[in-house]
Protein backbone atom coordinates (compact mmCIF):
# COMPACT_ATOMS: atom_id res chain seq x y z
CA UNK A 1 0.00 0.00 0.00
CA UNK A 2 1.25 3.43 -1.05
CA UNK A 3 1.04 5.82 2.29
CA UNK A 4 -0.09 9.62 1.14
CA UNK A 5 -0.70 12.86 2.87
CA UNK A 6 -3.56 15.07 1.33
CA UNK A 7 -3.08 18.95 1.61
CA UNK A 8 -6.66 20.44 3.26
CA UNK A 9 -6.56 23.36 1.28
CA UNK A 10 -6.04 22.07 -2.69
CA UNK A 11 -7.25 18.33 -1.91
CA UNK A 12 -3.56 17.20 -3.48
CA UNK A 13 -2.53 14.00 -2.40
CA UNK A 14 0.97 13.42 -2.58
CA UNK A 15 3.15 9.95 -1.95
CA UNK A 16 5.23 10.30 1.62
CA UNK A 17 7.72 9.38 -0.33
CA UNK A 18 7.90 12.82 -2.04
CA UNK A 19 6.78 14.64 0.99
CA UNK A 20 10.12 13.28 2.63
CA UNK A 21 12.12 14.95 -0.22
CA UNK A 22 10.06 18.18 -0.30
CA UNK A 23 10.72 17.75 3.67
CA UNK A 24 14.38 17.94 3.23
CA UNK A 25 14.64 20.04 0.77
CA UNK A 26 14.41 23.51 2.81
CA UNK A 27 17.37 24.93 4.88
CA UNK A 28 20.23 22.72 6.57
CA UNK A 29 19.82 21.95 10.09
CA UNK A 30 21.84 20.93 12.92
CA UNK A 31 22.27 17.18 13.25
CA UNK A 32 20.11 15.26 14.25
CA UNK A 33 16.59 17.40 13.29
CA UNK A 34 15.73 14.70 10.82
CA UNK A 35 17.51 11.12 10.64
CA UNK A 36 19.96 11.39 7.75
CA UNK A 37 19.22 8.88 4.98
CA UNK A 38 21.78 7.25 3.85
CA UNK A 39 23.79 8.00 0.56
CA UNK A 40 22.73 5.02 -1.10
CA UNK A 41 19.23 5.39 -0.34
CA UNK A 42 18.96 8.87 -1.88
CA UNK A 43 18.94 7.89 -5.98
CA UNK A 44 21.44 10.74 -6.78
CA UNK A 45 18.92 13.20 -5.53
CA UNK A 46 20.78 16.42 -3.38
CA UNK A 47 19.25 16.27 0.35
CA UNK A 48 19.45 19.22 2.96
CA UNK A 49 17.17 19.37 6.09
CA UNK A 50 15.19 21.15 7.71
CA UNK A 51 15.92 22.97 10.94
CA UNK A 52 13.61 24.85 13.49
CA UNK A 53 10.63 21.59 14.10
CA UNK A 54 10.90 20.82 17.65
CA UNK A 55 11.81 17.14 18.09
CA UNK A 56 10.28 14.66 20.82
CA UNK A 57 6.96 13.13 21.65
CA UNK A 58 6.41 15.38 24.03
CA UNK A 59 6.15 18.05 21.33
CA UNK A 60 4.15 16.51 19.28
CA UNK A 61 1.46 18.83 18.04
CA UNK A 62 3.80 21.79 17.34
CA UNK A 63 6.02 19.24 15.02
CA UNK A 64 3.02 18.62 13.52
CA UNK A 65 2.00 21.81 12.36
CA UNK A 66 5.00 23.50 11.61
CA UNK A 67 5.79 20.21 9.55
CA UNK A 68 1.72 20.98 7.86
CA UNK A 69 2.62 24.69 7.41
CA UNK A 70 5.41 23.84 5.41
CA UNK A 71 4.24 21.00 3.14
CA UNK A 72 0.99 23.00 2.48
CA UNK A 73 3.79 26.35 1.14
CA UNK A 74 5.14 23.46 -1.19
CA UNK A 75 2.23 22.44 -2.86
CA UNK A 76 2.03 24.91 -5.64
CA UNK A 77 5.30 24.42 -6.47
CA UNK A 78 5.04 20.62 -6.98
CA UNK A 79 1.96 21.09 -8.29
CA UNK A 80 3.06 23.13 -11.60
CA UNK A 81 6.38 20.55 -11.30
CA UNK A 82 3.74 17.59 -11.67
CA UNK A 83 1.61 19.50 -14.27
CA UNK A 84 4.98 19.80 -16.33
CA UNK A 85 5.62 16.38 -15.95
CA UNK A 86 2.34 15.69 -18.18
CA UNK A 87 2.99 17.46 -20.55
CA UNK A 88 -0.32 19.32 -19.31
CA UNK A 89 0.52 23.08 -18.45
CA UNK A 90 -1.53 25.77 -20.63
CA UNK A 91 1.63 27.62 -20.90
CA UNK A 92 5.53 26.33 -22.17
CA UNK A 93 8.03 28.45 -21.56
CA UNK A 94 9.84 29.07 -24.67
CA UNK A 95 12.41 30.98 -24.37
CA UNK A 96 14.12 33.74 -21.58
CA UNK A 97 15.88 37.46 -23.34
CA UNK A 98 18.06 38.54 -21.02
CA UNK A 99 18.08 42.13 -20.58
CA UNK A 100 21.61 43.25 -19.04
CA UNK A 101 22.49 44.71 -16.34
CA UNK A 102 19.36 46.24 -14.67
CA UNK A 103 18.61 46.38 -11.15
CA UNK A 104 15.80 46.85 -9.15
CA UNK A 105 11.81 46.81 -10.00
CA UNK A 106 10.17 46.21 -13.55
CA UNK A 107 7.44 47.99 -14.32
CA UNK A 108 4.32 48.11 -17.44
CA UNK A 109 5.15 46.55 -20.98
CA UNK A 110 4.48 47.56 -24.40
CA UNK A 111 4.74 46.54 -28.63
CA UNK A 112 5.72 47.84 -31.48
CA UNK A 113 4.09 45.13 -33.86
CA UNK A 114 5.34 46.68 -36.62
CA UNK A 115 9.14 45.76 -36.00
CA UNK A 116 8.02 43.41 -33.63
CA UNK A 117 9.58 45.36 -30.71
CA UNK A 118 8.97 45.07 -26.67
CA UNK A 119 9.44 48.23 -24.59
CA UNK A 120 10.05 47.47 -20.88
CA UNK A 121 10.21 50.19 -18.17
CA UNK A 122 12.77 48.97 -16.05
CA UNK A 123 11.80 51.46 -13.03
CA UNK A 124 14.73 50.89 -10.71
CA UNK A 125 17.55 51.35 -13.40
CA UNK A 126 15.92 54.12 -14.36
CA UNK A 127 15.48 52.96 -18.52
CA UNK A 128 13.52 51.33 -20.88
CA UNK A 129 14.69 48.38 -22.59
CA UNK A 130 13.89 48.10 -26.50
CA UNK A 131 13.71 43.92 -27.21
CA UNK A 132 13.92 42.72 -30.29
CA UNK A 133 11.39 39.88 -30.71
CA UNK A 134 12.56 38.35 -33.39
CA UNK A 135 15.73 38.01 -32.80
CA UNK A 136 15.10 37.43 -28.44
CA UNK A 137 17.69 40.57 -28.05
CA UNK A 138 18.16 43.59 -26.59
CA UNK A 139 18.47 46.27 -28.96
CA UNK A 140 18.94 48.95 -26.87
CA UNK A 141 18.57 50.41 -23.71
CA UNK A 142 17.46 54.39 -23.42
CA UNK A 143 18.87 55.78 -20.62
CA UNK A 144 18.59 59.06 -18.24
CA UNK A 145 14.66 58.28 -17.40
CA UNK A 146 12.95 59.08 -13.74
CA UNK A 147 11.35 56.05 -12.66
CA UNK A 148 9.22 55.07 -15.86
CA UNK A 149 6.23 53.28 -15.26
CA UNK A 150 4.10 53.49 -18.24
CA UNK A 151 5.29 52.92 -21.74
CA UNK A 152 3.19 53.05 -25.21
CA UNK A 153 3.42 53.37 -28.83
CA UNK A 154 1.34 55.46 -30.84
CA UNK A 155 1.77 54.28 -34.47
CA UNK A 156 -0.21 57.32 -36.40
CA UNK A 157 3.01 59.52 -35.20
CA UNK A 158 5.39 56.38 -34.88
CA UNK A 159 6.32 57.50 -31.48
CA UNK A 160 7.04 55.60 -27.94
CA UNK A 161 5.77 57.44 -24.97
CA UNK A 162 7.19 56.87 -21.73
CA UNK A 163 5.70 58.41 -18.22
CA UNK A 164 7.89 59.04 -15.63
CA UNK A 165 6.74 58.63 -11.81
CA UNK A 166 9.38 61.10 -9.99
CA UNK A 167 9.21 64.05 -12.00
CA UNK A 168 5.57 63.66 -13.11
CA UNK A 169 6.77 64.03 -16.84
CA UNK A 170 6.11 61.87 -20.55
CA UNK A 171 8.79 61.57 -22.81
CA UNK A 172 8.45 61.34 -26.43
CA UNK A 173 11.04 59.10 -28.44
CA UNK A 174 10.91 58.70 -32.34
CA UNK A 175 10.64 55.00 -32.47
CA UNK A 176 12.96 53.72 -34.61
CA UNK A 177 16.58 55.41 -33.43
CA UNK A 178 14.84 56.05 -29.96
CA UNK A 179 15.71 59.89 -30.40
CA UNK A 180 14.20 62.27 -27.81
CA UNK A 181 11.37 64.30 -29.92
CA UNK A 182 9.16 66.00 -26.47
CA UNK A 183 8.55 65.97 -23.08
CA UNK A 184 4.72 66.98 -21.45
CA UNK A 185 4.94 67.62 -17.52
CA UNK A 186 1.64 66.51 -16.01
CA UNK A 187 3.05 67.71 -12.41
CA UNK A 188 3.86 64.34 -10.61
CA UNK A 189 3.92 60.21 -10.33
CA UNK A 190 3.19 59.42 -13.97
CA UNK A 191 1.83 56.16 -14.33
CA UNK A 192 -0.13 53.84 -17.03
CA UNK A 193 -0.56 54.80 -20.44
CA UNK A 194 -3.08 53.62 -23.26
CA UNK A 195 -2.94 54.45 -26.96
CA UNK A 196 -6.03 54.83 -28.19
CA UNK A 197 -5.10 54.13 -31.94
CA UNK A 198 -8.52 54.65 -32.95
CA UNK A 199 -9.06 58.26 -31.66
CA UNK A 200 -5.38 59.03 -32.04
CA UNK A 201 -4.66 60.01 -28.39
CA UNK A 202 -2.82 58.95 -25.85
CA UNK A 203 -4.03 59.03 -22.25
CA UNK A 204 -1.90 58.92 -19.37
CA UNK A 205 -2.99 58.43 -15.37
CA UNK A 206 -1.20 60.54 -13.26
CA UNK A 207 -1.40 62.17 -10.11
CA UNK A 208 -3.39 62.08 -7.24
CA UNK A 209 -5.94 61.70 -9.41
CA UNK A 210 -5.87 62.31 -13.03
CA UNK A 211 -6.09 61.33 -16.51
CA UNK A 212 -4.68 63.32 -19.08
CA UNK A 213 -5.22 63.00 -23.00
CA UNK A 214 -2.54 63.85 -25.43
CA UNK A 215 -3.32 64.72 -29.03
CA UNK A 216 -0.39 62.99 -30.55
CA UNK A 217 -0.53 65.32 -33.61
CA UNK A 218 0.45 67.84 -31.74
CA UNK A 219 2.06 66.90 -28.84
CA UNK A 220 0.00 68.52 -26.07
CA UNK A 221 -2.23 67.45 -22.87
CA UNK A 222 -5.98 68.41 -24.54
CA UNK A 223 -7.78 67.86 -21.68
CA UNK A 224 -7.54 66.66 -17.90
CA UNK A 225 -9.89 64.44 -16.33
CA UNK A 226 -9.90 64.40 -12.55
CA UNK A 227 -10.44 61.26 -10.14
CA UNK A 228 -10.65 60.71 -6.58
CA UNK A 229 -7.81 58.75 -6.05
CA UNK A 230 -4.24 58.04 -8.37
CA UNK A 231 -5.63 55.58 -11.12
CA UNK A 232 -3.95 52.56 -11.59
CA UNK A 233 -5.21 50.18 -14.23
CA UNK A 234 -7.68 51.49 -16.45
CA UNK A 235 -8.76 50.23 -19.64
CA UNK A 236 -10.75 51.75 -22.61
CA UNK A 237 -14.30 50.00 -24.43
CA UNK A 238 -14.09 51.80 -27.19
CA UNK A 239 -18.08 50.19 -28.42
CA UNK A 240 -19.71 51.60 -25.27
CA UNK A 241 -17.43 54.84 -25.03
CA UNK A 242 -16.47 54.53 -21.51
CA UNK A 243 -13.33 54.32 -19.50
CA UNK A 244 -13.04 52.07 -16.58
CA UNK A 245 -10.26 53.06 -13.89
CA UNK A 246 -9.15 51.25 -11.08
CA UNK A 247 -8.44 53.45 -7.81
CA UNK A 248 -6.79 51.49 -4.99
CA UNK A 249 -6.66 53.80 -2.55
CA UNK A 250 -11.01 54.65 -2.96
CA UNK A 251 -11.19 50.71 -2.78
CA UNK A 252 -13.55 51.35 -6.30
CA UNK A 253 -13.68 51.54 -9.96
CA UNK A 254 -14.54 54.59 -11.77
CA UNK A 255 -16.40 54.54 -15.34
CA UNK A 256 -15.94 57.99 -17.30
CA UNK A 257 -17.34 58.90 -20.17
CA UNK A 258 -14.71 59.32 -23.30
CA UNK A 259 -16.24 61.69 -25.39
CA UNK A 260 -17.36 64.12 -22.33
CA UNK A 261 -14.55 63.08 -19.70
CA UNK A 262 -17.49 63.24 -16.72
CA UNK A 263 -17.49 60.54 -14.08
CA UNK A 264 -20.76 58.45 -15.18
CA UNK A 265 -20.45 55.84 -12.13
CA UNK A 266 -18.74 54.93 -8.96
CA UNK A 267 -18.28 50.93 -8.56
CA UNK A 268 -17.47 50.64 -4.36
CA UNK A 269 -15.04 47.61 -4.01
CA UNK A 270 -15.75 44.81 -0.52
CA UNK A 271 -11.46 44.05 -0.84
CA UNK A 272 -8.18 46.60 -1.40
CA UNK A 273 -5.49 46.06 -3.81
CA UNK A 274 -7.68 46.54 -7.32
CA UNK A 275 -4.67 47.15 -9.25
CA UNK A 276 -4.78 44.89 -12.24
CA UNK A 277 -7.53 45.60 -15.18
CA UNK A 278 -8.79 43.79 -18.20
CA UNK A 279 -11.92 44.04 -20.48
CA UNK A 280 -12.68 40.98 -22.11
CA UNK A 281 -14.44 42.45 -24.97
CA UNK A 282 -16.04 39.17 -26.93
CA UNK A 283 -18.41 38.86 -23.27
CA UNK A 284 -18.63 42.37 -22.69
CA UNK A 285 -16.71 42.30 -18.69
CA UNK A 286 -14.56 43.88 -16.52
CA UNK A 287 -12.37 41.82 -15.10
CA UNK A 288 -10.34 42.89 -12.37
CA UNK A 289 -7.52 41.39 -9.78
CA UNK A 290 -7.63 42.64 -5.42
CA UNK A 291 -4.69 41.96 -3.58
CA UNK A 292 -5.92 42.25 -0.35
CA UNK A 293 -6.84 39.09 0.18
CA UNK A 294 -5.52 38.15 -3.12
CA UNK A 295 -8.55 37.21 -5.60
CA UNK A 296 -10.09 37.83 -9.24
CA UNK A 297 -13.46 39.63 -9.28
CA UNK A 298 -15.06 39.69 -12.79
CA UNK A 299 -18.27 42.43 -13.47
CA UNK A 300 -20.51 43.07 -16.34
CA UNK A 301 -20.07 46.53 -18.25
CA UNK A 302 -23.02 47.49 -15.99
CA UNK A 303 -20.77 47.19 -12.46
CA UNK A 304 -22.87 43.67 -11.79
CA UNK A 305 -20.72 41.04 -10.01
CA UNK A 306 -20.50 37.65 -12.19
CA UNK A 307 -17.90 35.72 -10.61
CA UNK A 308 -14.94 35.49 -8.37
CA UNK A 309 -12.24 33.13 -8.15
CA UNK A 310 -9.11 33.03 -6.37
CA UNK A 311 -5.49 33.87 -7.56
CA UNK A 312 -1.64 34.09 -6.70
CA UNK A 313 -0.47 37.15 -4.81
CA UNK A 314 0.31 40.53 -5.69
CA UNK A 315 -1.32 40.64 -8.90
CA UNK A 316 -0.15 43.37 -11.18
CA UNK A 317 -1.56 42.48 -14.95
CA UNK A 318 -4.47 40.47 -16.45
CA UNK A 319 -4.94 39.16 -19.63
CA UNK A 320 -8.00 37.75 -21.68
CA UNK A 321 -6.70 34.89 -24.38
CA UNK A 322 -9.71 34.91 -26.62
CA UNK A 323 -8.84 32.21 -28.57
CA UNK A 324 -8.82 29.72 -25.86
CA UNK A 325 -11.20 31.29 -23.48
CA UNK A 326 -8.65 31.63 -20.95
CA UNK A 327 -7.23 34.66 -18.46
CA UNK A 328 -3.55 35.04 -17.15
CA UNK A 329 -3.04 36.50 -14.33
CA UNK A 330 0.69 37.14 -13.26
CA UNK A 331 1.68 37.43 -10.11
CA UNK A 332 4.24 39.49 -7.27
CA UNK A 333 3.99 35.72 -5.42
CA UNK A 334 5.89 34.19 -8.28
CA UNK A 335 3.58 32.49 -10.28
CA UNK A 336 0.88 32.71 -13.45
CA UNK A 337 -2.46 31.81 -12.82
CA UNK A 338 -4.17 30.28 -15.40
CA UNK A 339 -8.18 30.38 -15.28
CA UNK A 340 -10.58 28.68 -17.51
CA UNK A 341 -13.64 30.77 -18.63
CA UNK A 342 -16.60 28.37 -18.68
CA UNK A 343 -20.07 30.32 -19.07
CA UNK A 344 -19.99 32.65 -16.08
CA UNK A 345 -17.49 30.32 -13.94
CA UNK A 346 -13.65 31.15 -13.63
CA UNK A 347 -11.97 27.88 -13.00
CA UNK A 348 -7.99 27.54 -12.46
CA UNK A 349 -6.72 25.43 -14.03
CA UNK A 350 -2.69 25.90 -13.77
CA UNK A 351 -0.41 27.31 -11.30
CA UNK A 352 2.86 28.11 -12.83
CA UNK A 353 5.96 29.04 -11.08
CA UNK A 354 8.19 32.23 -12.59
CA UNK A 355 10.19 34.36 -10.01
CA UNK A 356 9.26 36.46 -7.08
CA UNK A 357 8.73 39.72 -7.88
CA UNK A 358 7.64 39.01 -11.28
CA UNK A 359 4.41 40.44 -11.62
CA UNK A 360 4.53 42.46 -14.90
CA UNK A 361 3.18 40.66 -18.21
CA UNK A 362 1.77 41.58 -21.69
CA UNK A 363 -0.16 39.03 -23.71
CA UNK A 364 0.30 39.96 -27.31
CA UNK A 365 -2.49 37.92 -29.55
CA UNK A 366 -0.77 38.59 -32.38
CA UNK A 367 2.28 36.93 -31.50
CA UNK A 368 0.23 34.51 -29.44
CA UNK A 369 2.64 34.66 -26.42
CA UNK A 370 3.06 36.02 -22.94
CA UNK A 371 5.46 37.97 -21.86
CA UNK A 372 6.44 37.96 -18.23
CA UNK A 373 9.07 40.94 -16.96
CA UNK A 374 11.58 38.92 -14.06
CA UNK A 375 13.33 41.32 -11.90
CA UNK A 376 17.39 40.35 -11.38
CA UNK A 377 17.04 38.30 -7.93
CA UNK A 378 17.54 34.47 -7.22
CA UNK A 379 16.05 33.41 -10.75
CA UNK A 380 18.84 35.20 -12.65
CA UNK A 381 19.74 38.17 -13.99
CA UNK A 382 16.80 40.38 -15.22
CA UNK A 383 14.96 38.55 -18.46
CA UNK A 384 11.51 38.52 -20.28
CA UNK A 385 10.64 35.19 -19.77
CA UNK A 386 8.59 33.97 -23.13
CA UNK A 387 5.26 31.85 -22.50
CA UNK A 388 3.69 30.01 -26.08
CA UNK A 389 0.15 29.01 -25.08
CA UNK A 390 -0.59 25.48 -25.15
CA UNK A 391 -2.11 24.25 -27.41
Amino acid sequence: MRTTLRNAQTGLRLPVAVLAILLTSVAPAPAGAFDEIPAERRGGVNVSYWSGVPLGIDDYETTRDQIVQRIDALIPTLAAAAESAGNQVPLQLETKIPLGDVRGRIDHLAVDLKRQRLFVAELGNDSVGVVDLAANTVLKTITGLSEPQGVGYEPSTDTLYVADARDGSVRLYEANEYKATGRIELGSDADNIRIDAAARRVIVGYGDGGLAVIDPATRSKVQSIPLKAHPESFQLEPSSGRIFINLPDARAVAVVDTASGKLIANWPMDKGGNFAMTIDRDLGRVLLAYRSPAALAVFSIDGKLIANAETCGDVDDIFIDGRRNRVYVSCGSGYVDVLEIDGSAYRRIARLPTARGARTSLFVPELDRLLVAVRAGPAGPAAIWVFKPMP
